[in-house]
């Protein structure tokens, strides 16, 4: 049983290592959305992620023999990264098995706190397996990224902080992975106020948790694919199910395109480096799946370490989606000057060419034609449709794509 008591006690612990997280008004989603909404923006905790919190907490409670053996843990990387920096503060050794295609921004981060890494299988559970049998066979201490009382106590300390400046908050949004941190933060303000409301948020790529809260039995996900690896989990643990049942209101669910346009709402508007696990409680208010109008609420920004290359990709995708980048292909002759003329084109429409390819080898091509590649940047719905009437009205053949 995790108490109230337990969590103020985690928080004690946490105040000589992690930081005080900023929890700072989204004044642009709260107009939109007619409420009053606030961030948790525990991305910017120290390792990055809320998942210090729960590994710091368990470590120090571990007595000086424990801690001398060494410690274990299965990971997508937040938890191993929180798990790496408890190790050397308390000076023990960790040894942490991740998934294969964990980030390389994970890795790197759990290895610059000096813990061993061992990359092994396609998802959590496997890895979790081979860190399970790992610590038993050496005798060292495993650290459950969710499923323990001192982990849960020390996530839930993210639930005082918001009460400690939001007395009167009505509802927390929180991701949902395994649970560790959803069960911490509801236990916490549950205990504190029965008439907050608790929403948590899954992927819909990863949806055992809610799948689960619905049934009220353990479902597990046949398989797990998503772009918040981070809350990619695929078995549901009945521990965390029961805490979920008893003190959670509802669970949500949101796509992976809903999380990419969180992400870059979150970096655009509010300069915030936010992975996916981080922001499906953001993307869940920005795609009206949870009700707030009205409601004084705060979303849980989990973490913020996101790769670089999917950081790219999301960009890339956002800035196509929102009509500020256009790609064509157009079809023109393949003779001196036929470039320039379609250039003055783009000149003419106010359109800067940010990338260009000239192909005239496609085997599509008939003789004499040549296909280009172009990339713009442009301003808009309505530039993007100027720009295609000029080339209509011009003959030239183009597809966008």
């Amino acid at each position: 049983m995790i108490t109230l008591n337990d969590i103020k006690d985690a928080k004690k612990q946490l105040e000589k290592a992690i930081s005080l997280t900023p929890l700072m008004k989204a004044p642009i989603l709260s107009k939109e959305k007619n409420a009053e909404i606030y961030l948790k923006e525990d991305n910017l905790q120290i390792t990055g992620s809320f998942k210090i919190r729960g590994a710091f907490n368990r470590v120090a409670l571990l007595d000086e023999k424990r801690r001398k053996n060494g410690v274990v843990a299965a990971s997508a990387g937040n938890h191993a990264q929180g798990l790496a920096f408890a190790a050397k503060y308390f000076d023990c050794e960790a040894t942490i098995f991740m998934p294969e295609a964990t980030p390389l921004t994970k890795v790197l981060g759990v290895k610059s706190y000096g813990a061993n890494v061992v990359l092994i299988g396609e998802n959590f559970d496997e890895a979790y397996a081979n860190a399970t049998k790992f610590a038993k066979e050496n005798n060292k201490e495993f650290i459950h990224p969710f499923a323990d009382n001192a982990v849960i106590a020390g996530q839930g300390t993210i639930a005082l902080e918001i009460l400690e400046k939001l007395e009167d908050i009505e509802q927390i949004i929180v991701p949902i992975g395994g649970g560790g941190l959803i069960a911490g933060v509801a236990i916490a303000a549950k205990s504190i106020n029965p008439n907050i409301k608790i929403t948590g948020v899954v992927a819909s790529g990863a949806k055992g948790m809610k799948d689960s809260f619905l049934a009220g039995i353990p479902i597990d996900s046949a398989s797990v694919k998503t772009i918040a690896d981070g809350i990619a989990v695929r078995d549901v643990t009945p521990k965390l199910l029961d805490l979920i049942l008893e003190y959670v209101d509802e669970v949500v669910e949101v796509s992976d395109n809903e999380i990419a346009n969180a992400i870059l709402f979150l970096l655009e508007k509010h300069k915030l480096m936010v992975e996916g696990a981080g922001a499906v409680s953001v993307a869940a208010i920005m795609h009206d799946k949870v009700d707030i109008s009205n409601k004084k609420v705060c979303a849980v920004v989990s973490g913020g370490n996101i790769d670089v290359t999917m950081l790219s990709l999301i960009i890339e995708k956002g800035l196509v989606k929102s009509y500020r980048k256009m790609n064509l292909i157009v079809t023109l002759m393949d003779k001196p000057g036929s470039l320039m003329k379609l250039t003055e084109i783009f000149t003419q429409c106010s359109a800067n060419i940010i990338e260009i390819d000239f192909n005239r080898n496609s085997l599509k091509l008939e003789f004499g034609e040549a296909y280009v590649t172009i990339a713009l940047e442009t301003k808009g719905e309505e530039h993007q449709e100027q720009i295609r009437e000029n080339l209509k009205q011009n003959g030239y053949r183009f597809k966008q794509i």
